[in-house]
């Protein structure tokens, strides 16, 4: 029975990153349809959809699903409208959240959305709300082993970054460690590029908001938060979820 147990647990788990990975490559090959449908098939000529390919890239999303996307947009097969909407509002523990979107129907997309925040106890909130704690910046993520702080500081305050954090403690060379590179929109993709061609591990790439400072949650508040998330990132209109929870505990 324990090993049955532990063996549905593994099953129940890797079902779960199938899910999320599938909605992931769901809501980036959106982007790429979009970003095709209004500024042609080219990344070179189209820097929209050169993220959003760079975000496929990182997501591991298959080519093939990727060229489609790109000829369903160029060859207008999709015939939806979309457009691009920003809900901001408040999760328990005064933690502000941000909810982008890509939708051909606001109505239900608002809808979905408030009722999520209704959910787990949170609140939508008027535009420009939330929006002055955060800024717009590259956020790149590195994970792997031999990224010592003088290595990773270096080659990305170098290469135009803005910032870098990493493990408060020591680092073992040997072990895997994750830092985040912080860049200015312009310089994103020269500070990516400059990574990547110093062989550094990048797992992650992509333009995002960053709060000015973190709120601290944990407890009930924390789950809650939590599940706000949760729940906004599996509505199949919302983009991203930005938050500036510091979530204490598991």
């Amino acid at each position: 029975m324990a090993k049955h147990n532990k063996w549905s647990k593994v099953k129940h788990r890797k079902a779960a990153v199938e899910k999320k990975r599938g909605r992931v490559w769901t809501k980036i090959a959106k982007a790429i349809i979009v970003a095709a449908k209004h500024g042609g098939g080219d990344p070179a000529a189209n820097l929209p959809l050169r993220y959003a390919m760079d975000e496929a890239r990182y997501a591991n999303m298959p080519r093939d699903t990727v060229e489609r996307a790109i000829a369903k947009g160029v060859g207008g097969s999709d015939t939806s409208t979309y457009e691009t909407v920003r809900y901001e509002g408040y999760a328990p523990g005064g933690i502000a959240i941000i909810v982008d979107a890509l939708t051909d129907n606001r109505a239900r997309t608002i809808s979905l959305v408030r009722l999520a925040f209704s959910d787990w106890n949170g609140s939508l909130g008027n535009s420009g709300c939330v929006g002055y704690l955060f800024q717009h910046r590259g956020v790149i993520t590195l994970l792997g082993t031999g990224l010592t702080e003088d290595r990773v500081m270096q080659a990305a305050l170098d290469a135009g970054a803005l910032d870098v954090q990493g493990p408060s403690e020591a680092i073992d060379p040997e072990e895997e460690s994750l830092w985040t590179v912080f860049t200015d929109v312009p310089s994103f993709i020269s500070v990516r590029d400059a990574l990547e061609k110093a062989k550094f591990p990048i797992s992650e790439a992509t333009l995002s908001l960053v709060p000015d400072t973190l709120v601290t949650v944990s407890g009930e508040a924390a789950k809650d938060v939590e599940g706000l998330i949760e729940a906004l990132e599996e509505i199949d209109d919302v983009q991203k979820v930005f938050s500036n929870a510091d979530i204490e505990g598991e």
